[in-house]
C-alpha cells in the first residue's frame, strides 16, 4: 500500500538536511527544518518551508533531544521524518516514537535496527546470514585469559572495539600483551567494568575498505545501486570515497553482491542503506557492519548509477517499489571538505570562514551547508561539505580532481584541500593497478602518522613526527613584478618566522594512547597548564568518553587520563607530570568546555613527595626553625 510524503521533518542539520530539503521540494513534497541557534542563519533553514528552533548549545538539549523533535513533529503537522545520517538516524528509541505518533519512519524498521545497531548482534546477523565476519570474538569478554588466548591464536595486533562505536570510533589498537592487559586493567577495573561494551577482533593489515549501497523494498526486490571504495581513511574515519570500488575482481563483486542481499534479507532490511566490508590481498571478502542509514557518501553512488536515493528512500518508505538502475556509468570521487588541520595531523578546527569559492564546470557537484561569513562551530561536526567530482574513468576523475582543487579557495579555517593535492598526485593511488598499496592504513603511513620502530614498539616519538616534512605547509601572495601579476607562495615556516609568530605547531598523535605512551604529546598540553600543574584541564569543548583512571591512583608522566571526543574525534589527554590522582571532576557522556577542569593531580615532586606532603614538610620545617631560633 503507498503512502503519500505530504511533509517532511527532517531531523538533522547542514548539508545533509540542504540535500533532503532539495530532493522533497523537486517531489513537491514540504519540508520542516530545525535548527539549534548556531545554526539559525544556514542555508538549509532558509530554503525550508517551515523551522522550528531547539534551545540549546549542545547536541543532547538540540539535534539529540527525542522530546523535542517529537513535540516539533505534532505542531507541524508533518506526516514523516527523515534523520539523515548521524544524530538519532540509528536510534530505535527514536525511529518507534516517529511511528507511534503516526508519521513515516524514512527508515528501516525498528527490529532492522536493533538487530544491525550493535556490532555484536550485527556479527551474529552476518553468521546467521552465512556472511563470513572479521575473524574475532562475537561476544562481550571479560576474561582476560580469553583475550589473551585470541591475540596468541590470531596474532598481534588486534583490535577492541566498542559495541556501539561508529565512524571509526570507540577502536583501539592492541600491539601486545602489557597493551592489552593494561586495556582490560584501565576497562574492567576503573570504569566500573564497561569491558561489557567491547569485543575483540583480529586486525587486518593491507586490506581495503569496500562498501555496497543497498536498497530493499516492501516487496521484496532487492539492489546493489554501486560499489564503493573508502580506503583513504585518518582514525578509522573516510576522508576519500570513490564509486565504483576498483579493482575487483568478478569473483569478489559476486561475493558483495550475495552477502549484502543475504544480510538484507535476514532482517527483512526495508529501506536503503549500506554494508561495509574488508577485502584483504588474499581476496578474502570480511563483514564489517550495516550502515541503516543514508551515508555520507551515497553522493558517489548517485553519479555512477544515475538516481536519487534520496528520492529513493522516500519512495521505498511510502510502500513503493525501489527502481533498478541500469549498468554503472563513469567515476567519481567525494573529497569531504572539513575544517582540519593537515599540519596538525587533521585535528579539527574553527574559525570563521573569510573566504569560500567552490569549484565548477563539467562533472563537479559541490554539496555543502556553509557559506561565506558562517563560523564553523567548534560544538557541531567539523564537515563542511563534500565536493565530488565525475569522469568518464577514474583516471579522467583523478584529472578534474587536480583541476577542482585549483580552483578550491577556502580561507579563515584549515582544510584537507592541501592533503588532496598530494593524494591525487600520488602515483601509489593514482595508478591504474596495484596490490593493496591504497589500504585502511596507507594514508596514515603515507602523510600523517609515520612512526619510527621506537614508536612502534611503545616509545615516544620526537615531537616533529606525524606530518609531512618534507611538503610543509605554505601561504601565497600576489604580488606585481614589472606590471606583470606573480602568485608567490612562501612554506608557512618562513612565514611564522617573518612575523614572529610561534614555532611549528605539529604534534604527533599516538597510535594507542596507553600507558606512558602520551610522553611526546603532553608538551603542549603542559604548557597551558604551567601555573597549576595539578589541574587538568579539558582542551577544548568536548564530550567525555572515559575516564582512565580512579580517585587516588598514581600516575607517571605521559599516562592517559581522559579520553574527549569533539567533532566525532577523540583527543586524548595525558598526565603531565607524575603524581597521584586526587579529585576527578567529570564521567562518562559529560558535557565540557575548553578549560573546565577534568582532574586534580597531586604532583610528585622531585624527590618523589606528593607536593601536598613538601608543602606539609615545608611547613614543618620552617616551624622547627623558629623554634630553635627563639
Amino acid at each position: 500500500m503507498v503512502k503519500n510524503v505530504n511533509t517532511l521533518l527532517v531531523a538533522n542539520r547542514g548539508e545533509i538536511a540542504l540535500r533532503v530539503i532539495r530532493t522533497a521540494r523537486e517531489m513537491g513534497i514540504a519540508t520542516v527544518a530545525v535548527y539549534a541557534e548556531q545554526d539559525r542563519h544556514a542555508h538549509y533553514v532558509d530554503l525550508a518551508d517551515e523551522a522550528y528552533v531547539l534551545p540549546g548549545d549542545t547536541y543532547r538539549d538540540t539535534y539529540l533531544n527525542e522530546d523535542l523533535l517529537i513535540e516539533i513533529l505534532a505542531r507541524s503537522g508533518a506526516d514523516a521524518v527523515h534523520p539523515g545520517y548521524g544524530f538519532l538516524s540509528e536510534v530505535p528509541s527514536f525511529a518507534q516514537r516517529v511511528e507511534k505518533a503516526g508519521a513515516i519512519w524514512v527508515g528501516p524498521s525498528v527490529k532492522s535496527l536493533i538487530d544491525l545497531g550493535d556490532k555484536i548482534t550485527a556479527r551474529r546477523v552476518a553468521k546467521r546470514a552465512q556472511v563470513p565476519p572479521v575473524p574475532g570474538i562475537s561476544e562481550p569478554v571479560r576474561d582476560i585469559k580469553e583475550l589473551l588466548a585470541f591475540a596468541h591464536t590470531h596474532g598481534y595486533p588486534v583490535m577492541m572495539k566498542r559495541t556501539d562505536g561508529g565512524g571509526g570510533r570507540g577502536i583501539t589498537l592492541i600491539h601486545d600483551d602489557d597493551e592489552l592487559r593494561g586495556f582490560y586493567l584501565n576497562h574492567d577495573a576503573l570504569q566500573g567494568g564497561d569491558l561489557d561494551e567491547y569485543f575483540i577482533e583480529r586486525f587486518i593489515d593491507k586490506a581495503r575498505h569496500v562498501e555496497t549501497q543497498c536498497g530493499r523494498d516492501s516487496h521484496g526486490n532487492f539492489v546493489v545501486y554501486s560499489t564503493r571504495d573508502c580506503s583513504v581513511q585518518r582514525r578509522n574515519q573516510k576522508l576519500v570515497e570513490e564509486a565504483p570500488a576498483p579493482y575487483l575482481t568478478q569473483d569478489e563483486r559476486e561475493q558483495l553482491e550475495r552477502y549484502s542481499r543475504n544480510l538484507f534479507e535476514a532482517v527483512d532490511y526495508v529501506g536503503l542503506g549500506t554494508c561495509e566490508f574488508m577485502v584483504t590481498s588474499q581476496h578474502k571478502v570480511y563483514f564489517l557492519e550495516v550502515n541503516p542509514r543514508l551515508q555520507v557518501e551515497h553522493t558517489v553512488s548517485e553519479e555512477v548509477c544515475g538516481l536519487d536515493l534520496v528520492r529513493e528512500q522516500l519512495m521505498i518508505a511510502s510502500g513503493g517499489s525501489l527502481t533498478v538502475p541500469t549498468s554503472p556509468r563513469g567515476h567519481s570521487f567525494e573529497l569531504r571538505i572539513t575544517s582540519e588541520d593537515p599540519a596538525r595531523n587533521l585535528a579539527p578546527s574553527s574559525g570563521t570562514l573569510s573566504r569560500l569559492e567552490w569549484p565548477s564546470g563539467p562533472g563537479i557537484r559541490v554539496d555543502s551547508g556553509v557559506q561565506e561569513g558562517d563560523t564553523i562551530s567548534p560544538k557541531f561536526d567539523s564537515m563542511m561539505g563534500k565536493l565530488v567530482i565525475t569522469a568518464q574513468d577514474r583516471l579522467t576523475a583523478i584529472s578534474r580532481v587536480r583541476r577542482a582543487l585549483q580552483e578550491l579557495h577556502i580561507e579563515g579555517v584549515p582544510t584537507p584541500a592541501s592533503l588532496f593535492e598530494q593524494i591525487f598526485s600520488d602515483p601509489v593511488f593514482t595508478a591504474e593497478h596495484h596490490d593493496f598499496d591504497v589500504s585502511t592504513k596507507w594514508l596514515e603511513r603515507a602523510y600523517l602518522n609515520r612512526e619510527p620502530a621506537a614508536a612502534q614498539a611503545g616509545q615516544p616519538a620526537s615531537m616533529n613526527e606525524g606530518v609531512d616534512t618534507a611538503k610543509p605547509a605554505s601561504e601565497s601572495f600576489v604580488v606585481e613584478v614589472n606590471d606583470k601579476r606573480i602568485k608567490l607562495t612562501v612554506p608557512q615556516d618562513i612565514v611564522d618566522n617573518l612575523t614572529g609568530s610561534a614555532k611549528a605547531r605539529a604534534v604527533k598523535l599516538p597510535t594507542q594512547p596507553l600507558r606512558g605512551q602520551g610522553l611526546h604529546a603532553i608538551e603542549q598540553q603542559s604548557k597551558r597548564s604551567q601555573d597549576k600543574p595539578g589541574v587538568i584541564s579539558a582542551p577544548m569543548q568536548a564530550v567525555v568518553t572515559r575516564v582512565n583512571v580512579a580517585e587516588g591512583q598514581d600516575v607517571e608522566k605521559g599516562d592517559l587520563l581522559v579520553v574527549l571526543e569533539s567533532m566525532k574525534m577523540e583527543n586524548y589527554v595525558y598526565a603531565p607530570t607524575a603524581g597521584s590522582v586526587s579529585k576527578i571532576f567529570v564521567g562518562p557522556a559529560d558535557g565540557v568546555e575548553a578549560g573546565d577542569t577534568l582532574i586534580h593531580l597531586d604532583v610528585r615532586a622531585a624527590d618523589g613527595r606528593s607536593t601536598t606532603q613538601a608543602a606539609s614538610d615545608d611547613r614543618g620545617e620552617g616551624n622547627a626553625e623558629g623554634v630553635s631560633r627563639a
